[in-house]
């Protein structure tokens, strides 16, 4: 294999593993915003994850219950938000945002004593037969057992959301909570499970930072990747599939700049640091904008229609607004 083939195999293995937490993050939103609430506390709950998963990893020298309680945190802020916007009707905007604020500094305050401690990570596992694949093997197949859970993840959602009738009553419970509430579906009830249940994700992807990609715990150990959640996931259309794909771009924009930073010495590291976030974003502000969609209307018709469902994402109708469930 050339240089060149070897040094992209490189990059697209490196995007996958960085953007395992990603994914887990991304989906535990998409699940939660599908249901009709925002949780605007995806900064400060990966921190807490993060903090969370390795404190009771190191503690226990166990991987599970690091991941396990960090599921549990995420889960418990998660919580606060349910209450807050579904029973005290408050705004669910404001209620994520403080918390995303209070998390953020109440992990540096509660992990201080984890700061630089070398603790316990997820091993690698290269899969029998799959990771000998000539070029898919060694981007997929030979990384760890998270990575393999991550892949499971995305097509079990992408499954649960358009193949089964649980996934279509999820669906309703954002675009038609009347609806679902006059066929029997206690709506307020079910918010609360899935909330909890993109929360706990939410936990997990932390745990997924400090006890694999970014092993270790240090302050603002996962600073950013929360608002880059809630990116991907709009970019991500609130569908499984493409908000993985969003996450996937993201680890590959972060690949690409780890390797200018070597090739280009003379620029200053931040650069590269922060470069990914800021193509994320600009990435999303164009792929929303109405002239986007006016200019591609101007292709011809095939290309148009083959494209334009891609491009066009409406959020959940009845996302962040309170339902009445008398």
């Amino acid at each position: 294999m050339t240089v060149e083939g070897t040094q992209i195999i490189a990059i697209l293995a490196t995007a996958i593993a960085t953007s395992t937490p990603l994914v887990f993050g991304c989906l535990g939103e998409t699940i939660t915003e599908r249901a009709g609430v925002i949780n605007l506390s995806a900064e400060g709950t990966i921190l807490m994850g993060a903090m969370t998963g390795f404190a009771i990893a190191k503690t226990t020298n166990s991987l599970l219950l690091g991941f396990l309680g960090a599921g549990c945190v995420g889960a418990a802020i998660a919580f606060i938000v349910a209450f807050g916007a579904l029973t005290l009707k408050q705004s669910q905007i404001a209620i994520g945002f403080v918390l995303a604020l209070l998390c953020s500094d109440l992990s540096s305050f509660l992990g201080n004593e984890f700061v630089r401690v070398p603790g316990p990570t997820v091993p690698s596992f290269k899969l029998p037969v799959l990771q000998h694949i000539p070029f898919l093997g060694e981007i997929f197949f030979q990384g760890d057992l998270l990575v393999y859970v991550s892949y499971f993840l995305i097509f079990f959602t992408w499954i649960y959301f358009y193949r089964t009738r649980p996934g279509l009553m999820l669906r309703s419970l954002g675009e038609q909570p009347a609806a679902a509430f006059a066929r029997g579906t206690n709506v307020i009830l079910m918010r609360y499970i899935y909330t909890l249940l993109g929360g706990a994700l939410m936990g997990i992807a932390g745990a997924a930072f400090s006890l694999d990609f970014k092993a270790g715990w240090s302050h603002r150990h996962t600073a950013g990747y929360g608002w880059i959640v809630l990116a991907i996931v709009i970019f991500g259309g609130w569908n499984p599939l493409r908000v993985a794909l969003g996450c996937y771009l993201f680890g590959i924009l972060q690949s690409l700049a780890s390797v200018a930073q070597s090739s280009i010495p003379e620029i200053p590291t931040q650069i590269f640091n922060v470069a990914p976030f800021v193509l994320m974003i600009l990435l999303l502000v164009i792929t929303q904008s109405n002239w986007l969609e006016k200019l591609l209307e101007k292709l011809p018709h095939p290309i148009a229609r083959a494209i334009l469902p891609v491009i066009r994402s409406q959020p959940p109708a009845a996302l962040g607004k309170v339902f009445e469930q008398d």
